[in-house]
């Protein structure tokens, strides 16, 4: 045999990594004493243990201790202690903890990347090459965080007692994304691994023990659904930060509605990997293979969703088959392989049992000639050809080696189809013409879209989703404000709204009716129930009447805000001309408005022009900041930049306070209409006329039809409309505690974002109630990864 005879005679030979250290380390320890809390080792207070098995063979790799209330009651109760003062250390020093806890990750990374495969089933070159490498990046970017923080996030301080809980598909990552913010904004942490994957989570606590992380600061607890529960519902946990399935996501946002916690939600995904007909397809095709087989599309970002333009759509489709039929599927400890087991056999059958439903709505699923191994909760890569936009494969996540597949024909239909998901995580643009793919970019719903490139992370930019992808951003300078609080300068506690006892006097005039209609898409109209509401002045007597909105008038409000494409579309330089030129045309009427504030308040007229100035003045400082609020442009260490991009959050409902009336309203809406949202304000329900006479002030200022709309009425009836609405994308809401917490139970729907005062209302003339904190929850944060050079 020649060589160019035995060059094609070669096939790849086993190539196994060592795993004797591991199983030394596996053999050492006591799994019953699994539990990090306070600094030391404990059993579950209730004895009970659940068994880890590797997913590669099925074979019992400990029993591990299994938390409950009482432990997690423990953890807490550590936390708290820990935190005056880990929060009050300096910067530095908090950034030297950091810094050793990722020293010493280095120094035994091969044996986290050894345990994670073992423990999980991901192919060691995965765990070992990107998983623990980008988790000890995360906790050395983040040493820079801590010490830089009182000068790169002023006026903010730690949110407290933070209670995470973390998925089985990147044990190691999720953790490192989750404690490093943690431990750099002064908090401490109670975390909760899954009970799939506790190994590497125990291994972490130990590194924690050797590099001087005080006791309390980190309590790691071992555990199911109880543990998670507990957690969730915990009084003492301040902020919930979660990772794992929508489903569950819904069910914590409900669960803290009301509750204060902060709330941070990386969910499921069903990202589109659109490859447009000009696209480098061998090139494609390798991203491909990364975008969904890497992990076994255990991913929550996996790019399943292939969208192929029609012309190669032929061409493409046998060279991934020729590619998937070259995939190795094997041991995860062998340097070879591609493809390991899934996690446990009820995600393998979940799996299996997805694809069969696909087949039966009319995909053809097509898998390569490869044999499984003998042993194990092994899955073929699958490609599902001839998918329905609506077939089970393209909507629903199938976290697995499932790639769903569709055609089209041009720019529009592809952007189309991308976004046709509840889902909003990822995507990925494949296109040799970068203008192209700049140009679908911004259009994709999703947190992060990849540039002829997938499944790019860096501890230095931000990931997260839109709509039922979660809320909250991981990593980078947004990662870092989910641990933190800004300083808002809480008003009074705002009282639920109730019906006066005390007749309104009828006054005697003009029969004239003037009662004030509802603005909405431009134009003043009259509510759909024809019911009105009476509205007194500050010494009983009858001010007018306005409309008394319901469901129906909100959604006629929302549909003319989704229309509205003229505001979200204009540049920020043109909306800010139109912000200034609202209030040129409200100071023009100050007077006025000034005159009603006293009738209706029965303020100081002194105390009224001034609130009246100050609502001028926030309508100029948004004005001023519309282009000036902008994304950023981050360095990865690698050849990519990435574009940290401000888009608006949507259609965002706004429900604004009866204390300073006029300029709660004001300081709430300009904001969102500063960074392109289109509104729907629900304004104060006993002062309600001061919005009202804006009206004429907004149709001659040159604000585009349903970008403002305005629906009068009870605000305890229409925040619940609103945040049930689906096409309501955001929802800000100042009334009482009891209408917050439901605000917030009910937006679960669509997983909108929520901002609530807790049932306070805020100061609104301090300079505290306006400026980059409201800016902030006005916009998403689109993370564009541009790679560049050959």
């Amino acid at each position: 045999m020649n060589i160019l005879e035995r060059y094609h005679a070669m096939e790849y030979g086993p190539a196994p990594e060592a795993r004797n250290e591991a199983d030394a380390w596996l053999a050492a320890r006591d799994f019953g004493k699994a539990l990090f809390i306070g600094g030391e080792w404990k059993a579950a207070a209730g004895g009970k243990t659940f068994d880890t098995s590797e997913p590669s063979s099925g074979k019992l790799l400990a029993k591990v201790s299994d938390a409950g209330v009482a432990d997690v009651d423990a953890a807490v109760s550590a936390a708290t202690k820990a935190l005056a003062k880990w929060s009050a250390r300096s910067g530095y020093s908090r950034a030297k903890v950091l810094y050793a806890i990722g020293r010493a990750m280095q120094r035994h990374q091969r044996l986290f990347a050894v345990l994670e495969s073992i423990d999980n089933g991901k192919p060691i070159r995965e765990s070992r090459d990107i998983d623990v490498p980008l988790a000890i990046r995360h906790f050395i970017h983040h040493a820079g965080w801590a010490q830089a923080l009182d000068k790169d996030f002023p006026d903010h301080k730690g949110v407290g007692v933070v209670g995470q809980i973390i998925p089985w598909n990147f044990p190691l990552l999720m953790l490192a994304w989750k404690i490093a913010p943690a431990l750099a904004a002064g908090c401490t942490v109670v975390l909760k691994p899954a009970e799939f994957t506790p190994l590497t989570a125990i291994l972490f606590a130990e590194i924690c023990e050797r590099s001087g992380v005080p006791k309390g600061v980190v309590n790691i607890v071992q555990g199911g659904p109880e543990a998670g529960v507990a957690i969730v519902n915990h009084p003492g946990i301040q902020k919930i930060a979660f990772t794992g399935s929508s489903e569950v996501g819904k069910i914590i946002r409900k669960a803290t509605a009301g509750s204060g916690k902060k709330l941070s939600l990386e969910l499921g995904g069903k990202s589109a990997f659109v490859v447009f007909e000009d696209a480098d397809l061998d090139s494609a095709v390798e991203g491909l293979v990364d975008g969904i087989w890497f992990n076994q599309g255990q991913v929550c970002c996996a790019g399943s969703r292939l969208l192929v333009q029609e012309g190669i759509a032929d061409a493409f489709i046998a060279k991934v088959k020729t590619r998937m039929s070259r995939l190795r599927v094997g041991s995860p400890l062998d340097k070879n392989t591609d493809i390991g087991p899934l996690v446990d056999l009820t995600q393998l059958d979940r799996v299996k049992g997805l694809v069969a439903e696909g087949a039966k709505q009319g995909a053809v699923c097509w898998q390569p000639d490869v044999a499984l191994p003998s042993s194990g909760y092994y899955h073929l890569p699958t490609l599902a050809t001839g998918v329905a936009p609506a077939n089970i494969l393209a909507q629903e996540e199938v976290f697995g080696p499932v790639l769903a597949t569709m055609t089209f024909r041009n720019t529009e239909e592809a952007i189309e189809l991308a976004n046709n998901t509840r889902y909003g995580l990822a995507a990925s643009v494949w296109s040799e013409n970068v203008n192209l793919a700049l140009h679908v970019a911004p259009q994709l719903k999703a947190g992060v879209v990849w540039v002829n490139g997938t499944n790019m992370f860096d501890a230095a930019c931000g990931f997260g989703g839109y709509r039922e992808s979660g809320f909250g951003r991981e990593g980078g300078r947004e990662g870092m404000f989910e641990y933190l609080l800004a300083k808002l300068p809480l008003g009074p506690v705002i009282k639920p709204a109730t019906a006066s006892a005390q007749a309104i006097e009828q006054t005697e005039g003009d029969a004239i009716d003037r009662t004030a209609k509802l603005f909405i898409g431009g134009k003043q109209v009259r509510p759909d129930g024809n019911y009105s509401l009476a509205i007194a002045t500050a010494k009983g007597k009858l001010a007018g009447e306005v409309g008394l909105g319901s469901r129906k008038d909100i959604r006629d409000a929302v549909a003319a805000a989704r229309a509205c494409k003229a505001w979200p579309e204009a540049t920020a330089y043109n909306r800010s001309q139109v912000l200034y030129y609202l209030a040129e045309n409200l100071s023009g009427r100050a007077d006025e408005f000034a005159a009603r504030l006293t009738e209706l308040t029965g303020a100081a007229i002194k105390a009224a022009r001034e609130e009246v100035e100050l609502s001028i003045e926030r309508l100029f400082l948004y004005a001023g900041l519309a282009d000036k609020f902008e994304g950023r442009v981050h360095q990865p260490p690698a050849r990519a930049v990435t574009l940290a991009l401000h888009e608006p959050v949507g259609v965002v409902g706004i429900v604004a306070p009866d204390n300073a009336p006029l300029l709660g309203l004001i300081s709430l809406v300009a904001p969102a209409l500063a960074m392109g949202n289109t509104v729907i304000a629900v304004p104060s329900e006993k002062y309600p006329l001061l919005a009202t006479d804006l009206y004429q002030v907004i149709e001659y200022s040159d604000v585009p039809d349903g970008a403002i709309n305005i629906v009068t009425g009870r605000t305890a009836e229409l925040t619940g409309v609103l945040a049930k609405h689906d096409d309501v994308d955001g929802l800000w809401v100042f009334a009482d505690a009891e209408t917050c917490a439901k605000a917030e139970a009910d937006s679960i729907g669509n997983l909108k974002r929520v901002w609530t005062g807790q049932g306070r209302s805020l100061d609104w003339a301090s300079g505290d109630a306006s400026g980059d904190a409201f800016l902030r929850r006005a916009v998403e944060v689109k993370n564009v990864w541009v790679p560049y050079g050959d």
